[in-house]
């Protein structure tokens, strides 16, 4: 039989729909069932590979931020820094509150991230006169998160995806710099550096059996320490 001469999934779903009726089937009981089809008629699961994320060049970052510069927008220039320069997830960002920013240590606290996880993220010591600057003139504005909008309200996840498309198409860059294209661009530049995955994933916040074990051998300061001595070289 050809691929063309089979019953369409839809009309073969319909005939049989009378037969599992009967048994008020659940989600767990379709794929029990289905995972026992595929082994009597000997169908194999296949997955589609993960394509590698588009991640943007040195040249492009250096091009997307001289725009952003120009614009001259404090809280703007402070929120992509932030984003460059920490690799946190945008839901992460927009739920940064002024009391997790350390401008002393360097350092932004990120509460319940993904898998609700609790972590420190490094910034450089070149940003914290702009940051510890924007912080004060926002405290004064009786801000809570470090960004909010002009309602006086944290930025929405789509929000800070829109400003950041308005500098990409400013910069004429042909593919859109998102959030995530940034944070790619981060743990890529630092892995480029020859920095050790284990000195890494503290602040990507991606957890496996193998950076489980990396955690009992470092600290925060070991991590910290490295990122520091190759921020300094980071295009931005």
């Amino acid at each position: 039989m050809t691929q063309e001469s089979r019953t369409p999934p839809s009309k073969m779903a319909k005939q049989l729909i009378k037969y599992l009726r009967p048994q008020r089937p659940n989600y767990n009981y379709l794929r029990d069932l289905f995972r026992h089809l595929r082994k009597e008629l000997d169908v194999s699961v296949t997955t589609t590979p993960k394509k590698l994320p588009l991640i943007p060049t040195e040249d492009e970052i250096k091009k997307y931020y001289e725009v952003v510069w120009s614009a001259k927008n404090t809280q703007h220039l402070v929120m992509i820094k932030t984003l460059l320069y920490t690799g946190i997830r945008v839901g992460e960002l927009i739920k940064v509150k002024i009391s997790d920013v350390d401008c002393e240590e360097c350092q932004i606290r990120i509460n319940r991230g993904k898998g609700g996880k609790d972590r420190v993220v490094p910034f450089p010591t070149s940003f914290r006169e702009i940051l510890s600057m924007y912080v004060t003139q926002i405290q004064g504005q009786k801000a809570v998160y470090l960004f909010e909008s002009s309602w006086k309200k944290a930025y929405s996840d789509r929000g800070i995806r829109k400003i950041l498309t308005r500098y990409t198409e400013a910069a004429g860059i042909e593919s859109s710099v998102s959030p995530h294209k940034l944070r790619h661009f981060l743990l890529s530049w630092l892995k480029k550096q020859g920095i050790d995955d284990a000195l890494i994933q503290p602040y990507s916040g991606h957890e496996s059996r193998q950076s489980l074990e990396a955690y009992s051998r470092l600290s925060i300061k070991d991590a910290q320490k490295e990122y520091n001595e190759n921020i300094g070289k980071f295009p931005v």
